[in-house]
C-alpha cells in the first residue's frame, strides 16, 4: 500500500515541504531514496526499535521510501516520526485518512520517545502557507511553533500518542501561545542598566549616538576602563524589537537550535560576543551543510568583538562585505543560501599590547614600533566601516565612589527611539533603509546636506587627518544622527564638529 506523509527541509532560514512516500509490498528489502543523508538512512534502526518497544510491529516486508523533491538533500534525524507513521500506515497498522492534513516532524529515541529538533519556526510558517491543518512535533518545540497563528500545533512526548491520535483512540491538545501578550511582557525585561556605569559620560554619549543611528563603534582604552561593561548595556538603549523583527530573529536562532522549550519568541535584541579564536566560517556562517554564523545570530542586535586586534586577520576581513550589504550569501556547487545580518558592530581594544599607551597615570612599556604594529592588525578598510572611534580613559575614584545615580537606560532609550522615529519617517519610501547608517551617497545628498561653514570645517579635518572618502561619508552620517537627537532639521557645524571628534583613531599621536 502506498501512503504519503509530510515533513519539511530547512534551507537558509526558510523551509520546503517534503513529501514522504512509503510503499509496503511483498519482499524483504528496505530502500530509502530521495537524497537522504546518513542520519536519515539510520532512521531504520531507530524506527524499528521504537515500534517494537512500544508494542507495535515493524513490517517484515519490502519497504520503499521516497522523499520528494528528490533534488533537495534531506539532513538530520528530524524525519524519524514522519517515516515511522508512514511505514505503519502503509502496512495498514494505522488509519491514514487524515495524514495529508499534518506536517509531522520529530527525532525518535529507541524507546519511542521524541527528542527536540531544529528549525521548527520556519517549518510552522511554511506549513501554514501551504494550507496544512496542523503540525505534530516534539513537546519541547511546541511553544516555538505555536507563535504561528491559524495552525494547530500538537506537542507530543512519544510515538504512541501520535499512533493513537490517528487511530481515533485519543485526542491531542493543541499548544496555544498568546504571542503578542508574551512578546510585549518580556520585551523590556533586563537585569543590566546604564545607571550601573559610573562616569564615562563622553562614551555614553557616543554609544547613544551609535544606537540612535545604527552606527558601528569601536572603543579604545586600557584594561578595566569599562569597555565590556558598556558594550553589554547597548541593547538596553536600542529601540525594542518590533514583532516582525522578533519573528525574523527567532527564525535564525530556531535553525541553529538556540530556542529552549520555555521560549516562544525572542523578545529582546540579541547580543553576541564570540571569542577571538573564532574561525571565518563560525563568524559568517557556512560549513559543509550551511548554518548561520555569529553575524546572522546577531541580526537585529549587537555583535560585540572584544579585543579586536586579537582576532585573526582573515576573520575580520570576511566581515567587510556583510557590513556593507547587511546579508551574507553562502554558495555551494549545487545550491546557495542567504542569511540576513543587519547588526550593529561594537568592538573594543587595548591601545597597545601592554594596554597603557596614552594612559594618564601609567607608563606604556611597549618597545618602539610595537604600538603601530598592534594597531595595524586592523585593516584600514575595516576601520573605515566603523563610524565612531571613541577613546576611553579610566574612571577616577571620585566618580566611582559617587552615590548619585547615573542616567538610566530607559531615559537614554527614549531619546534614541525619538531619533529613530524621525529616521523612519525620513526613509519611509525607501526599501531596506531604516536608519542613518544605511544611507547611500545619493541619499546623503538629499537628507544630510551641510552648509558652507560645516563644509569648510570638514574640509580642514579631512586634510589634517588624511581621511578617506568613506570616512567622509561616515562623518556626515553620524552628524545627521546627532542632528536628529537635537531634533534639528539641518546638519549644523556643531554636529559636524562632534562627529569629527568621534574619529579618534584617525588623529595624529595615535600609534606614534
Amino acid at each position: 500500500m502506498l501512503v504519503k506523509t509530510f515533513g519539511a527541509a530547512v534551507q537558509g532560514i526558510n523551509a520546503t515541504i517534503v513529501t514522504i512516500e512509503v510503499n509496503v509490498s511483498q519482499g524483504i528489502r528496505f530502500l530509502h531514496v530521495g537524497l537522504p543523508d546518513n542520519a536519515v538512512k539510520e532512521s531504520h534502526e531507530r524506527i524499528a526499535s521504537a515500534l517494537n518497544y512500544t508494542g507495535n510491529k515493524f513490517p517484515r516486508k519490502q519497504i520503499v521510501i521516497n522523499m520528494a523533491p528528490a533534488d533537495i538533500r534531506k539532513e538530520g534525524s528530524a524525519y524519524d516520526l514522519a517515516l515511522a507513521i508512514g511505514i505503519m500506515a502503509a502496512d495498514n497498522s494505522l488509519i491514514s485518512d487524515n495524514l495529508g492534513k499534518f506536517v509531522i516532524m520529530g527525532e525518535l529515541s529507541l524507546d519511542g520517545g521524541l527528542q527536540p529538533i531544529k528549525g521548527v519556526l520556519p517549518i510552522a510558517i511554511k506549513a501554514r502557507e501551504d494550507g496544512f491543518k496542523g503540525f505534530i512535533l516534539p513537546k519541547q518545540n511546541a511553544r516555538e511553533a505555536a507563535v504561528v497563528n491559524n495552525l494547530d500545533v500538537y506537542g507530543v512526548e512519544n510515538i504512541t500518542e501520535v499512533i493513537d491520535f490517528f487511530n481515533g483512540k485519543s485526542t491531542l491538545e493543541p499548544t496555544i501561545v498568546n504571542t503578542r501578550e508574551e512578546f510585549y511582557t518580556n520585551m523590556n525585561l533586563s537585569e543590566i542598566d546604564f545607571a550601573d556605569v559610573k562616569g564615562q559620560e563622553n562614551v555614553k554619549r557616543a554609544l547613544e549616538v551609535a544606537a540612535a543611528g545604527g552606527h558601528n563603534i569601536i572603543m579604545v582604552g586600557p584594561p578595566g576602563a569599562g569597555k565590556s561593561m558598556l558594550a553589554k548595556r547597548i541593547p538596553t538603549i536600542l529601540p525594542p524589537l518590533t514583532l516582525q523583527e522578533a519573528l525574523e530573529t527567532t527564525k535564525i536562532h530556531s535553525v541553529v537550535g538556540n530556542i529552549d522549550s520555555n521560549t516562544s519568541l525572542i523578545s529582546q535584541r540579541p547580543f553576541r560576543s564570540p571569542h577571538h579564536t573564532i574561525s571565518d566560517v563560525a563568524l559568517v556562517g557556512g560549513g559543509t551543510f550551511p548554518q548561520p554564523g555569529e553575524i546572522s545570530l546577531a541580526h537585529n542586535g549587537v555583535l560585540f568583538l572584544d579585543e579586536l586586534p586579537e582576532f585573526k586577520r582573515t576573520v575580520l576581513e570576511v566581515m567587510r562585505q556583510p557590513l556593507e550589504d547587511r546579508k551574507i550569501c553562502i554558495s555551494r556547487a549545487k545550491f546557495s543560501v542567504e542569511y540576513p545580518d543587519s547588526f550593529m558592530l561594537v568592538a573594543s581594544m587595548n591601545p597597545c599590547p601592554c594596554g597603557y599607551y596614552n594612559h594618564p597615570d601609567r607608563e606604556c612599556v611597549c618597545a618602539p614600533g610595537v604600538v603601530q604594529k598592534y594597531l595595524s592588525r586592523i585593516s584600514g578598510p575595516l576601520l573605515d566601516r566603523i563610524d565612531i572611534h571613541i577613546e576611553i580613559v579610566p574612571v577616577p575614584f571620585e566618580k566611582l565612589s559617587e552615590m548619585k545615580d547615573s542616567e538610566s537606560s530607559e531615559l537614554v532609550r527614549e531619546r534614541v527611539m525619538k531619533a529613530r522615529q524621525i529616521q523612519e519617517q525620513r526613509f519611509k519610501d525607501i526599501d531596506g533603509v531604516y536608519c542613518n547608517a544605511q544611507m547611500s551617497s545619493k541619499q546623503m545628498r538629499t537628507f544630510a546636506q551641510i552648509d558652507k561653514a560645516s563644509s569648510e570645517l570638514l574640509k580642514n579635518a579631512m586634510q589634517r587627518l588624511n581621511l578617506s572618502a568613506r570616512a567622509y561619508d561616515r562623518i556626515i552620517k553620524v552628524a545627521r544622527t546627532i542632528a536628529d537627537l537635537d531634533d534639528s532639521d539641518n546638519v549644523l557645524s556643531n554636529h559636524i564638529a562632534e562627529a569629527i571628534n568621534y574619529r579618534n583613531l584617525d588623529r595624529e599621536g595615535w600609534a606614534g
